[in-house]
Formats: C-alpha cells, structure tokens, sequence
C-alpha cells in the first residue's frame, strides 16, 4: 500500500509545524554586514583570511602551488565521462 500525502503550506508554517527556529534576523544580520564589507572593499588581509578558509588544510600541509589548487577547480568542472 503506498499513500501519499500533500501538504501545502509556507516555509514559516512549516517551520513552526516543526519546531525549527527562525533564523531570518540572524540572516538579515550577517547579509547586512556582508553588503557594509562589499561595499568598502575587502583589505589584502581580509581576502587572505577567506583564502585560508577555502584552503584544505591538506592543501596547505602539502604546500601545493596556486596552480595545483586551480586544478582542482578544472578537473571538478569537466563533465564527466558517464
């Protein structure tokens, strides 16, 4: 026996339905601080500690090149042979 169920509602209601908080002013927050930092320009500083974040700490460990870490990227956008 298969029964399927519809349920229309929004995300807030289904939200509420299940307890989950709302995180929309934390949100607003932090999209608030993000458009203050855009529009004033990241330093050099700002901009090396978001590349350290991308970075793997394998990356950094192994201290691959610039190079080696765009290779990455390609070989994760080639289409795949399937």
């Amino acid at each position: 026996m298969k029964i399927t169920v519809d349920i229309d509602c929004t995300p807030e209601e289904a939200r509420e339905f299940l307890g989950l908080p709302d995180i929309k002013p934390l949100q607003d927050s932090f999209m608030t601080a993000m458009q203050e930092k855009m529009s004033t320009g990241l330093s050099g500083e700002d901009m090396d500690k978001m590349f350290n974040l991308w970075l793997s700490p394998g990356l950094k460990q192994a201290g691959q090149s610039m190079e080696a870490f765009q290779n990455i990227f390609w070989n994760a956008a080639k289409p795949s042979d399937k």
